[in-house]
């Protein structure tokens, strides 16, 4: 439950019993940024005071007296020019601690999506060679974020589109030959420029010796090409999906561009934009910067994008008339709206910031403005030890693949410490640093405190082996007993975690859950710390059973809220620390 929201259809009814009518949409229930201030603030006197005919400080001093009814407020402050804060009840508060033990795990799973449909497309790199780090970011934060919506009750399908109809593959089949020649026993030399140099080829060409045998060693290009392409690129998107997995990354539908093209979707795509006026034949303006003499004024298909908030029209044909890159993308998203999709997000590295706009006034155009693109940029990731930048990689020489990277550290550091900063921020990864057993390494602390509280439920069950301490008991524990301010603190931030999981969701921001996550593990640690201090404050107290109860109650609600973040980024939470 989002109290949060139960509250504020609270506050709303109290306004609407003064004021029948008012347009309440703008009204808000939220935390308030100080803990100090209460714990609900609402923003209701400061948005409805002017349709009713009043000042804000004065529609809250009449709005109090109700606010003050409303079941387990104990306390309503009117702050500044019209801000109201209300405090909740204690027991309250330990009544959320019984709802977090009896969902367990499935806490903060929300309706808020009511089923609807959302296509996440991530990774969806070229098949021309392994994953490698910057690969791995947007993997984990298009898998992070589809776990998220799932959690927020969306419909959601996890989707990789194959770039396998341009000039690239052709590239890659070519790279492929020269490594199949190498495998049946040619001397090859240095690669030759203008093809794929990685070492990563080489089963490939070993997988096409295997294969083929000498079938297509000396044949013309002309021949072998279209089985070199299409094999290879088989080949490699079973590496990528190889390398995907060790990530825990599982994409549900894989979309061939090639197959878009074959099928006459690109075609059936751009016939239905032109059929709405949409497409046209017209010269271009130099792009900005351009000397005249470098710019070829031609008569080319242009996408009327300006139409949908582009800056300039786009081109949809090259000039040996083949299809550009845009016209595909735009029979991929336009096969998604048909598919049913209205509600799409593309997790895209930085490199195609420019694109943006085109793909969205596209997604507009092919949906007849019934449909939205949520386009998220992934910046660059910066491999570091020791403070220093540094390279691993052997196969690939000029990158650090994505199997280096968790074989060096793990899945789930990798995927945990990817989430920690927002996609479009840069991030400096460690190897040193995410390895450290300290509180500066977020995933270590969080996995600490899952681990620390699994240690003190396998002590209590050597105190006391009669006892069930399994979540379901535990609501039945004399929860009473919970007073101090900082076991009281620590229920409140889980009570919030409902509100955390909509918000991240409808932001489309999985990093959030990695802060709240480090929040929630600082408050448990705290927590431990002060009962080291004093007795009183321990978990486990020998002469006094149903107060232990009470607090095992609390710090296996804890280990259920970590375990649920942590299930959102597809990470097994730890049973202990070695």
């Amino acid at each position: 439950m989002n109290l949060f929201k139960h509250i504020r259809e609270e506050i709303v009814a109290a306004a609407l019993r003064l004021h029948p009518g008012l347009d309440t949409g703008k009204v808000t229930a939220e935390p308030p940024r100080e803990a100090e201030h209460g714990d609900v603030a609402t923003n209701a006197a400061m948005v409805l005071a002017k349709a009713a005919g009043t000042n804000p400080r004065a529609f809250a001093g009449a709005l109090a007296p109700e606010l003050a009814k409303i079941a387990d407020v104990t306390g309503v402050e009117i702050a500044g020019p019209g801000f109201i804060n209300l405090r909740l009840s204690d027991s309250f508060w330990r009544q959320r601690l019984a709802d977090i033990l009896t969902a367990g795990t499935a806490w903060g799973d929300s309706k808020m999506g009511g089923g609807n449909a959302v296509n996440i497309e991530y990774v969806s790199a070229n098949p021309t060679g392994p994953m490698h780090i910057g690969h791995a970011r947007g993997a984990v934060v298009g898998d992070a974020l589809a776990a998220l919506l799932a959690k927020a009750g969306f419909a959601v399908t996890r989707e990789y589109y194959i770039n396998d109809a341009g000039a690239q593959v052709d590239v890659l089949a070519r790279s492929a030959h020269l490594r199949y020649r190498e495998a049946l026993g040619e001397a090859i030399g240095a690669v030759p420029e203008g093809l794929y140099p990685g070492e990563y080829l080489k089963p490939v060409g070993e997988a096409l010796a295997a294969r083929f045998g000498d079938r297509w060693k000396d044949a013309p290009e002309f021949d072998w090409l279209p089985t070199f392409r299409d094999t290879a690129v088989a080949l490699m998107m079973e590496a990528i999906k190889s390398d995907l997995a060790l990530l825990g990354v599982d994409h549900a539908v894989f979309v061939s561009e090639r197959g878009l093209v074959d099928g006459g979707k690109v075609q059936a795509a751009l016939d239905y934009l032109e059929a709405r006026g949409l497409i046209y034949e017209g010269i271009l303006e130099p792009p900005k910067g351009k000397l005249p003499d470098d710019w070829e004024a031609r008569p080319q298909v242009l996408f009327r994008a300006t139409n949908f908030g582009d800056d300039v029209d786009r081109p949809l044909k090259k000039s040996d008339g083949s299809w550009t890159y845009f016209a595909s993308d735009i029979a991929y998203h336009w096969d998604k709206v048909r598919r049913g999709f209205t509600h799409m997000i593309d997790i895209w590295g930085a490199d195609h910031g420019g694109y943006v706009k085109r793909m969205q006034a596209a997604v507009r155009a092919v949906s007849e403005d019934k449909a939205a693109l949520d386009v998220k940029l992934c910046q660059m990731v910066n491999l570091l030890k020791g403070g220093q930048p540094y390279k691993m990689s052997k196969r690939a020489g000029t990158f650090v693949t994505l199997a280096d990277l968790v074989e060096a550290v793990g899945k789930d550091v990798v995927r945990f410490i990817m989430l920690t900063r927002k996609n479009d921020a840069h991030l400096d990864f460690d190897l040193d640093k995410v390895l450290e057993q300290s509180r500066d390494n977020p995933v270590f602390y969080v996995q600490y405190a899952h681990a620390r509280i699994q240690s003190v439920l396998r002590h209590a069950r050597e105190l006391w082996p009669d006892e069930d301490i399994e979540p379901q008991a535990l609501t039945r524990a004399p929860l009473d007993r919970l007073t101090d301010p900082a076991e009281l603190a620590l229920i409140k931030l889980m009570a919030g975690w409902p509100r955390l999981i909509e918000s991240a969701a409808d932001a489309h921001e999985p990093h959030r859950v990695a802060f709240y996550l480090y929040d929630l593990a600082q408050a448990f640690h705290g927590l431990w710390n002060m009962g080291k201090d004093e007795a009183s404050l321990r978990f486990l107290i020998d002469g006094d059973r149903p107060l232990s109860l009470a607090r095992l109650a609390l710090i296996r609600a804890v280990a259920l809220v970590l375990a649920s973040g942590l299930a959102v980024f597809g990470i097994e939470p730890r049973e202990e620390m070695r």
